[in-house]
């Protein structure tokens, strides 16, 4: 159960999807190059094959576990932690006067890949952490940025989002953690958080609580919710780590997968008036504060379905190399045949393969999008960036999902019985990658974004212009003689700027409720699609045929799936509906 990280798929979407060059001519990234990115990831990559993705095991099989009210992880997590610190791989994406690299964000989506499918679980840990940057860079005073944030850049100190309640889960605005003001600039913070991701932990020596809570006379739903920081232990003037906060970890969950991956119970104030929290941003802002976190967090989880799911088809492969089962066509009739020669095998191989390079494109392209948003060279080329980050997002985290759950599904299908057994490591997989659709909101959500937010900006009129863009690939490819691959995305596309046009056109809320899930489908499907398709136009002129034939695969094979799914579109809400819920259970 070996990882080899993709560096030269990597390469090659950060520099035709991503366009790499392009960012780094940018004034944010002038002190970057082409080679040193490449360099840096060709390290990392090292590191991380070597020290972190030999813990992944152990994170499924010892796990996370709460001892005396303290979580322990396996110790092979605060040797491979301890080494993705030491080595500064937590700040490559951060700015260098807060101790990180100042590198493109869509070089740490890139080496977050890499750590992702290195060890899902442990990766949660510096995802979270990241997140938590993002919300302190954004919304931070300068006070709370110069105690906590070199910390947190760096990973010597740890971040969390404290959200969820056991009444409050997708429906944030009905929580009721409380903070009051102690009159010191302080707040103290009372209330119970449940499904918090690494809450507890024994990899850094302080962890950084952001969390969600309702101020005195705040007003109901969101817009009464205010975010503050809430550290396990109270840091002390000079910056060293004093009296343990009034923060307790009541228990950890039994899951299904990401078992190295400690999911905390979390109660504030147990032991009197409550803990020491400091507001972050302005009071009843929150949920804008919060969602710097969350949109950060929902890309990054999106790279999890990614990541997973190219760990299951590495080692499918290896698998599929070496396990001999009957003849293939045409093979010595002496001889069992290698399974990888037989076609539905090879179909199950090839669908994966494909759909990660186009999951790849589609992740790094929205990661590069944020990257323009804040640091384009103009007005014009910001809103953009900004505006294809805020359509692509939601698809990124709910295709990118899915599609994990499914690619993984077919990782254990390659290896037949032996997939089903535990010790081969396949099912674990699958069992890791099952989480991703459910958090930091549920896939059905990101649909909801999408459809209802998403595509009306601009009047339809940006997400109209970019399909248009990706019409003008399928073009190119007809003019260079890649047909097979220029006329399905064609078709996709038209099939595509149908939904949208529906959905734009439809006033029923219900019905376009209905339509959300399988339109994103559509929208991964087809511009990943498209995106592969564009590799595919570098790739000929670079002779490499094997990034052609996979783009075709998924041009002729994947993406004619979405014109099976307009129906579902279009239908409306009058199915769903149709049955008494009461007549549900039959």
């Amino acid at each position: 159960m070996t990882y080899s990280p993709p560096l030269r798929d990597m390469r090659f979407a950060l520099t035709h999807t991503a366009d790499l060059a392009g960012l780094t001519s940018l004034d944010a990234f002038s002190h970057v190059d082409e080679d040193t990115v490449f360099g840096a990831l060709d390290e990392a990559g090292r590191m991380v094959s070597e020290v972190i993705a030999p813990t992944n095991r152990d994170g499924d099989t010892i796990g996370s576990t709460l001892v005396d009210g303290a979580v322990v992880t396996p110790d092979s997590f605060k040797k491979a932690y301890g080494e993705l610190v030491a080595g500064g791989w937590a700040g490559v994406k951060f700015p260098a006067e807060w101790g990180g690299f100042g590198f493109p964000r869509v070089v740490g989506t890139a080496l977050m890949e890499m750590i992702t499918t290195a060890n899902m679980a442990f990766s949660l840990c510096p995802m979270l952490t990241h997140s938590a940057v993002e919300a302190l860079l954004a919304h931070g005073s300068d006070e709370h940025k110069a105690v906590y944030l070199e910390k947190l850049v760096t990973g010597e100190w740890a971040g969390t989002m404290h959200l969820t309640e056991a009444q409050a889960g997708s429906d944030v605005g009905a929580l009721t953690s409380k903070a009051v003001p102690a009159g010191d600039g302080t707040w103290r913070v009372t209330g119970q958080k449940i499904f918090i991701t690494f809450g507890d932990h024994d990899l850094t020596p302080n962890i950084i609580h952001f969390v969600l809570a309702r101020t005195p006379d705040s007003p109901p739903g969101t817009k009464g919710i205010s975010l503050f920081l809430v550290p396990k232990f109270l840091v002390d003037d000079d910056g060293t780590i004093g009296e343990p906060n009034d923060v307790t970890t009541v228990s950890t969950e039994h899951k299904l997968g990401i078992h190295g991956s400690p999911t905390c119970v979390m109660s504030f104030g147990d032991s009197g008036e409550g803990a020491v929290g400091y507001l972050v941003g302005e009071e009843n802002g929150g949920m804008r504060a919060m969602f710097t976190m969350m949109n950060d967090a929902r890309v990054a989880v999106g790279l999890q379905g990614l990541a997973i799911s190219e760990r299951s088809y590495q080692q499918a492969v290896t698998y599929a190399q070496e396990r001999r089962q009957g003849r293939a066509v045409g093979a010595d009739p002496t001889e069992s045949s290698p399974i990888v020669d037989h076609p539905d095998v090879r179909r199950m191989l090839m669908t994966m393969k494909s759909t990660i390079e186009a999951m790849r494109a589609l992740i790094y392209l929205n990661a590069a999008s944020i990257d323009r948003a804040h640091s384009g060279s103009s007005d014009a080329e910001q809103a953009r960036g900004s505006r294809l980050a805020d359509l692509l997002t939601p698809i990124s985290k709910g295709w990118g999902t899915d599609m994990g759950v499914e690619l993984t599904s077919i990782g254990i299908q390659i290896h037949g019985g032996m997939g089903y057994v535990e010790e081969t490591g396949s099912p674990q997989h699958f069992r890791d990658a099952r989480i991703a659709p459910i958090y930091e909101g549920t896939n059905g959500i990101q649909a909801i974004d999408l459809v209802m937010r998403k595509l009306p900006m601009d009047g339809g009129d940006f997400v109209r212009g970019f399909i248009d863009e990706l019409h003008d690939v399928a073009r190119e490819l007809d003019d260079q003689g890649m047909e097979e691959i220029g006329r399905p995305l064609a078709a996709g596309l038209v099939a595509l700027r149908e939904a949208v046009d529906w959905l734009l056109a439809c006033d029923d809320v219900n019905d376009r409720l209905a339509a959300a899930s399988p339109f994103l489908r559509m929208a991964g499907v087809v511009i990943g699609g498209a995106l592969l398709g564009q590799q595919a136009l570098a790739a000929a002129a670079a002779g490499d045929s094997a990034k052609v034939a996979t783009a075709r695969f998924f041009a002729r094979q994947v993406v004619p799936t979405v014109g099976g799914l307009i129906p579902a579109v279009t239908a409306g809400a009058g199915d769903l509906f149709a049955i008494d819920p009461t007549d549900l259970g039959g």
